[in-house]
């Protein structure tokens, strides 16, 4: 360890994360259908270099490798992602049981090596065949989910103690649909709003079914960003305000307090909002936080970019900017290390939410640094990704002295994978994968976060 690890409860989980589409290849195997992603990396300019994830990490063959990693590493979960079209090729209709197999598989390997599974039902991988009918600008979408959520957890929440809905409705919908930089690839702008109101429907219907099938401690993974204004300036302000509402807001003030934040913002939304919203604020367990980076935020600048999200250029015909965070060091994707985001972000949502915010858990926190292994010792040196934890662990700790109520803490990610867009340009991981030979080398911030667990416990 290189600085004092702060005192957790005794019961504080500390965890990893992944998703299905980015690690397990096997895109064909045992009856497995495509997904939308698979469709999206197969045309040509769609991922910065020009790679697919039919191997990715090859977890699907390696997963008892990975799973005797996550149990050398200590850690007390594993959050996952279940491809949905690995269950129902269709996104519907008749179950592939082999695929289900393999997800009954995994579980039963984490359960072997005492680590909790959490699963994840949707990360961003929508079977093709329901994306070729609308996918989520389709209401039809929402309740296939249902149905999808209801088989996974007849199979499996005899062993599974704690489940995940969706993951970040908020970057399917802008990325996604908004601005075509993701699967599917649509650039709808305002018009991708439906996919908004149609995952957080998804949701909603799928605590219900989680429920009617005996799952307990569910959840959702959202991301949030604290949003500054660019200056204190009027125009900034509001453009400001106006992100804040369209990322932030518009995907939690429906699950936590059953309303949208803007009237003319809900009355742009189909089918019947005011019911589904009694669907989509049914009570939650627990409240998950994927976070990375404040976003600074100002008036829209004529015959300039906007600026980026994730990596990502915005067009220039929005009603707000993205101006570049000063200041502080960057990863290698470019994003500010500011780890008192997350401490403002968690005093923030409590003062926004009030006792409607459930137990936190911080589903995703973590850094994209391209160190390999020395060619003389093999180590993998990653000073940086180290200082990065170590900086939003503290973080974390005052944000919970100041009363934040968050249970666990899961660093995204356990593996170097196929970082959706930018291929294998980026690498999250603990644990650096050579993607020609597929071996798995531990990092240093893997030797760091076991000291940490064993701290912290």
């Amino acid at each position: 360890m290189t600085a004092p690890v702060p005192a957790f409860p005794a019961d504080f989980l500390w965890g990893v994360s992944a998703s299905a589409f980015q690690i397990e290849g096997a895109p064909t195997a045992d009856g497995r259908g495509p997904s939308s992603w698979d469709a999206f990396t197969k045309e040509p300019g769609r991922i910065r270099d020009g790679s697919h994830a039919d191997v990715a990490t090859d977890h699907y063959r390696r997963y008892r490798e990975d799973v005797a990693l996550m149990a050398e590493l200590g850690v007390g979960a594993y959050r996952f992602s279940v491809s949905w079209s690995r269950v129902l090729p269709d996104g519907h209709g008749q179950v592939n049981r082999k695929g289900l197999d393999f997800y009954d598989r995994l579980v039963d390997e984490l359960c072997a090596a005492g680590i909790t599974p959490v699963p994840t039902l949707f990360h961003w991988d929508t079977p093709l065949a329901l994306e070729e009918k609308g996918g989520w600008l389709s209401r039809d979408t929402a309740e296939r989910f249902a149905a999808y959520a209801s088989v996974v957890a007849q199979r499996l929440a005899d062993r599974v103690p704690m489940w995940i809905t969706v993951n970040e409705p908020a970057e399917v919908t802008l990325l996604g649909y908004g601005l075509g930089e993701h699967a599917p690839g649509k650039r709808l702008v305002f018009d991708a709003l439906p996919a908004a109101h149609h995952q957080l429907l998804a949701h909603g219907l799928g605590v219900q079914a989680l429920r009617a099938a005996g799952a307990r401690q569910i959840g959702i993974a959202a991301s949030h960003s604290p949003v500054w204004p660019a200056s204190d300036g009027a125009e900034d302000r509001g453009a400001a305000e106006l992100y804040d509402l369209l990322t932030n807001r518009l995907f939690a003030d429906p699950i936590l307090t059953g309303a949208y934040p803007d009237e003319g913002l809900a009355s742009l939304l189909p089918g019947p909002v005011a019911e589904d919203l009694k669907t989509i604020s049914a009570p939650l367990d627990w409240y998950g936080i994927n976070y990375y980076n404040p976003m600074r935020v100002g008036a829209p600048q004529p015959a300039a970019p906007a600026g980026q999200f994730g990596g990502i250029e915005i067009p220039a015909d929005l009603p707000f900017g993205i101006r570049p965070i000063e200041g502080y060091e960057h990863t290698d994707f470019g994003w500010p290390v500011v780890p008192d985001g997350l401490r403002e972000l968690l005093v923030s949502l409590r003062e926004r939410y009030g006792d409607r915010l459930p137990p936190l858990y911080i589903t995703e926190n973590g850094c994209s640094y391209g160190d390999g292994p020395d060619p003389a010792t093999g180590r993998v040196a990653d000073a940086r990704r180290i200082a990065y934890h170590e900086g939003h662990v503290a973080a974390l700790h005052r944000a919970m002295a100041e009363g934040a109520d968050v249970r666990g803490y899961f660093i995204w990610s356990i593996l170097d994978n196929f970082e959706w867009a930018e291929g294998y340009r980026q690498r999250f991981g603990l644990v650096h994968v050579d993607y020609e030979t597929l071996e798995r080398t531990p990092k240093e911030s893997y030797a760091w976060y076991r000291d940490l667990i064993k701290g912290g416990r």
